[in-house]
């Protein structure tokens, strides 16, 4: 299965989120800073899965 850009990183945004979720807050650049993603990018990814979850 080839899944897209968008779909990796929000992918690899909501295991990272699920691994940390006992930390608290994690803000958008901390997830960019440690997957090494695009933080604008990675910034309309999460609106959207906010919408969806």
């Amino acid at each position: 299965m080839k899944l897209s850009t968008r779909g990796r990183y929000g992918l690899r945004a909501i295991h990272y989120l699920a691994e940390n979720e006992d930390n608290g807050y994690i803000s958008v650049s901390d997830i960019s800073n440690t997957l090494k993603l695009p933080e604008n990018y990675l910034e309309q990814l999460i609106r959207i899965l906010k919408k969806i979850i």
